[in-house]
């Protein structure tokens, strides 16, 4: 347990910055699962629509830091060659 008194603040902002971490994290997963859907479903202009919506999302998480530059961008070039081949 924290004794000084700057170590109980700096447990204080921890557990606020995960809370906000952990809903930027379970949003970037819901536009990433959106567009799945879509590129599962067969319907290109639906799965390029959701891409178009997730891409400034997954960038806005990478400067955020809650995901990594190059996940983001593997995410994006694996999610952008599956909707090409639709």
């Amino acid at each position: 347990m924290a004794n000084t008194k700057s170590a109980k603040k700096r447990v204080r902002q921890t557990a606020r910055r995960s809370d906000i971490n952990r809903a930027r994290v379970s949003r970037l997963r819901t536009f990433i699962r959106k567009t799945e859907l879509a590129i599962a479903s067969g319907d290109k202009a639906a799965a390029q629509t959701a891409f178009r919506e997730m891409q400034p999302e997954l960038q806005r998480g990478a400067t955020k830091g809650v995901i990594h530059r190059n996940t983001v961008a593997r995410k994006l070039s694996r999610l952008s060659a599956r909707i090409k081949a639709l």
